[in-house]
């Protein structure tokens, strides 16, 4: 309230007490008397007034007249009638939330989000969310729980249908007779060495003097041995087995095709040998219950964190990898209906839910505010807001006042 609007009321007091006393000397004249009849009745209603303003906020020249200093008197329930006006008749649920509704607020907020993503204080924002994420995932938590969630898998894994469809697919690539033919390769080479010449050799004999037989072929067997020595036998059996290694090479050599079926006859039989998968299937738990990842586990997982957070840390990561993807959903959703109404029921729906889980705080609110105010801070504020206004009712008064008191008496004066 300004200094002039302050004073108004008291210089208008002024002008009709002055105004009284300057016209005593004129009582005798008609003009006299209607003037001071006037300047008397617009001091009696501009002290009236000033009685009944001044009464709402304090006592009267400091006297405790009954009824006045109404508001500090009635202040709780005053305010606890402010506090019920605002929540159940201006900003009751039903209002708010039907004024919320007639907003479409998704399409709005997604025209905020439009011009936002590119701000650099989006990309920041964005930038410390995600390194900020990135840097709080506990390593060793996660690699127990990483650890714990493998096994778990792995147990629930059933190695029977693995097994026989590993059988199938030997069986349909011909890996069988690519492992046979790569075990006679490495037979071959092995054959063909100086030393495994030797070998055989050596073996070979060893094997003729512990042979016993009776008569004519004992003493056969023993002329055989004395024209032959180690490295003599040794190089027939080379020979011998090369020569065998050699035909099963062949594609159409007999042996050859009676190996293979035989080979693919015991896998085909290992299909359904139960006994075999229930070791597989032993096997597999002892693997993974004597398996201890937790370590290794949490140096992937920690190597793996690093990364993420260098990779997330460049300068283009949310220029190249976030913003895409954000204005990519944006636009999906503003050019899809259903999209847009589901958003938009969704947003209701969550301001509906906290106007009403929080509709009490309002009066709270209001309530926290004003006791914030003792009653003389609170009655300078109102005053200081309202106060021209309650200025004007006391100038009024007093003008009202001297216009009927003016009135009066010219009414009195007719009689």
């Amino acid at each position: 309230m300004s200094i002039q609007s302050k004073y108004l009321a008291g210089i208008s007091l002024t002008v009709m007490g002055a105004g009284f006393v300057g016209t005593l000397p004129f009582q005798g004249s008609l003009a006299g008397e209607i003037i001071q009849g006037g300047f008397e009745a617009g001091l009696v209603g501009g002290l009236a007034d000033w009685f009944a303003v001044t009464a709402l906020f304090r006592h009267p020249l400091g006297l405790r007249i009954p009824h006045t200093a109404l508001l500090p008197k009635n202040r709780k329930r005053l305010t606890k009638g402010l506090i019920n006006m605002l929540e159940n008749e201006w900003l009751t649920k039903k209002s708010i939330t039907a004024k919320l509704q007639q907003m479409h607020l998704a399409e709005k907020i997604l025209n905020i989000l439009e011009k936002e993503i590119y701000s650099d204080s989006f990309k920041t924002a964005i930038q410390a969310i995600v390194k900020q994420a990135i840097l709080h995932i506990n390593v060793q938590k996660t690699a127990i729980f990483a650890e714990k969630e493998l096994k778990t898998y792995l147990y629930s894994v059933n190695t029977t249908p693995l097994f026989q469809s590993a059988i199938d697919q030997i069986l349909t690539q011909g890996y069988d007779e690519k492992a046979l033919d790569y075990f006679l390769l490495k037979v071959r080479e092995w054959t063909e060495k100086d030393d495994s010449r030797k070998q055989l050799g050596t073996l070979a004999m060893r094997a003729l003097n512990n042979i016993e037989l009776d008569g004519f072929m004992q003493f056969a067997l023993k002329s055989f041995m004395n024209i032959i020595d180690e490295e003599k036998l040794g190089s027939i059996l080379q020979n011998f087995i090369l020569k065998g290694l050699h035909s099963l090479h062949e594609a159409d050599n007999g042996n050859r095709i009676a190996l293979l079926r035989r080979i693919q006859t015991e896998l085909t039989k290992l299909k359904d040998n139960e006994q075999l998968h229930t070791e597989i299937e032993n096997w597999k738990k002892k693997l993974i219950d004597g398996w201890h990842g937790e370590e290794h586990l949490t140096s992937i997982i920690e190597e793996l964190k690093q990364r993420t957070l260098a990779f997330v840390q460049k300068d283009d990561f949310v220029t190249l990898h976030i913003l895409p993807f954000a204005a990519s959903t944006l636009d999906k959703i503003k050019n899809n209906p259903t999209y847009m109404a589901n958003f938009e029921k969704w947003i209701q729906r969550q301001i509906i839910h906290l106007v009403e889980s929080n509709h009490s705080k309002i009066g709270k609110l209001v309530q926290e505010n004003l006791d914030k105010y003792d009653d003389k801070a609170l009655i300078a504020m109102m005053e200081n807001n309202v106060g021209k206004d309650l200025q004007w009712i006391r100038v009024n008064g007093a003008v009202c006042g001297f216009i009927i008191g003016i009135v009066l008496e010219g009414f009195k004066m007719f009689i």
